[in-house]
């Protein structure tokens, strides 16, 4: 939440299309270290869920971006079919619940945004635009964009129908870049900034200015390079003076494409990144230190993000309540090539050590 005085609150509730429940300041700090337990999954492929056709089904959800804003959570994530040659194979759909008991049962609805490739999102409230802006990775042949970062916005965000057809941040590739995915928007008290990983060890950021935003993002430049792979996914720490970026790495021995992630901090959005738990030894979160309740049904943790306390473009996350939503499946069921995975949706809940 935006830090402003009581006054302003007062002022902003009148004239803000809905209230947002006030959170009181966090007073912790991000741990040093990290343990997490996770049961089953929280949402999986069903039959019933969407109706497939017999040689071209859905099979793995991906990818989740959610808030929590009157009472219900708003989960947006990427569906894939078995068949990669198949037009709409991949596709972001929505779903809306009260409470993860009964995600399971929830209806899914596609996103009317373009018959082409779009996937990755990324939700958020605007508040200077009083709109919800949804950020994803999209390729339109129907309209002339290219691959890259594009976004639509709403006023109900559980209307599905009524997202704007996508508009891209960007009219070309920056030259200085080969490849772009995974892209991510937050803002601070002046600035919008745009980060992507480009699968190559390395992590970009874009800024333009809250004025204006969506326009005017800058070339992109290079902000982190480690061992790292793809959806980067950066926090204001709530309460503190201090960002958390969250980035997917790759397992380079043992089992093939185990995946984890890593955390670095900096004191503001342009860095420096400082590493905080950035080694498979001692990661975010992967198989080492994750404990299951229940059959364990993944060895990876993959695209994921963690569970903001409020809505808005500050993508604030407390401290002392953290949880990650994320993608997993077991090593053996490691086979066939990328897109024959089957993804499913877990939740990590962190464990205080004594």
């Amino acid at each position: 939440m935006n830090r402003i005085v009581w006054l302003s609150c007062i002022t902003l509730l009148a004239w803000h299309p809905f209230t947002v429940a006030q959170q009181p300041p966090a007073t912790s700090r991000l741990p040093q270290s990290f343990h997490w337990k996770t049961g089953d999954p929280v949402l999986a492929i069903d039959a019933d869920m969407l109706p497939p056709s017999p040689d071209n089904p859905w099979h793995a959800v991906k990818d989740p971006s959610l808030v929590r804003h009157d009472g219900r959570w708003h989960l947006f994530c990427t569906l894939r079919k078995l068949r990669g040659d198949s037009p709409g194979y991949i596709r972001i759909a929505y779903l809306s619940f009260e409470d993860w008991s009964s995600a399971p049962a929830a209806r899914w609805q596609l996103l009317d945004l373009s018959p082409d490739y779009h996937a990755a999102p990324q939700v958020f409230y605007f508040t200077p635009h009083q709109k919800w802006y949804l950020v994803y990775q999209l390729a339109d042949q129907s309209r002339g964009i290219s691959f890259g970062p594009c976004y639509s916005t709403t006023t109900d965000i559980s209307d599905p129908g009524s997202w704007t057809p996508p508009r891209p941040f960007y009219d070309h590739k920056p030259d200085n870049l080969k490849g772009w995915l995974d892209f991510w928007v937050i803002c601070d008290a002046t600035h919008a900034h745009l980060f992507f990983t480009s699968l190559d060890g390395r992590m970009w950021r874009s800024d333009t200015t809250l004025a204006d935003f969506p326009s005017g993002l800058r070339t992109p430049e290079i902000v982190l390079k480690d061992d790292i792979f793809e959806a980067s996914h950066t926090y204001r720490v709530q309460g503190q003076e201090q960002y958390l970026t969250v980035v997917e790495a790759q397992g380079r021995s043992g089992t093939r494409g185990r995946r984890y992630f890593k955390a670095f901090v900096a004191d503001s959005l342009g860095g420096p990144w400082k590493p905080l738990a950035a080694t498979s030894e001692s990661p975010l979160a992967g198989a080492i230190n994750v404990d299951m309740t229940g059959e364990p049904w993944t060895d990876s943790i993959s695209h994921g993000e963690l569970i903001r306390a409020g809505i808005d473009e500050h993508l604030e996350v407390d401290p002392s309540n953290l949880r990650f939503l994320f993608q997993g499946l077991r090593d053996e069921d490691w086979s066939g090539g990328y897109g024959q995975l089957g993804w499913r949706l877990g939740l990590l809940e962190f464990q205080r050590q004594p």
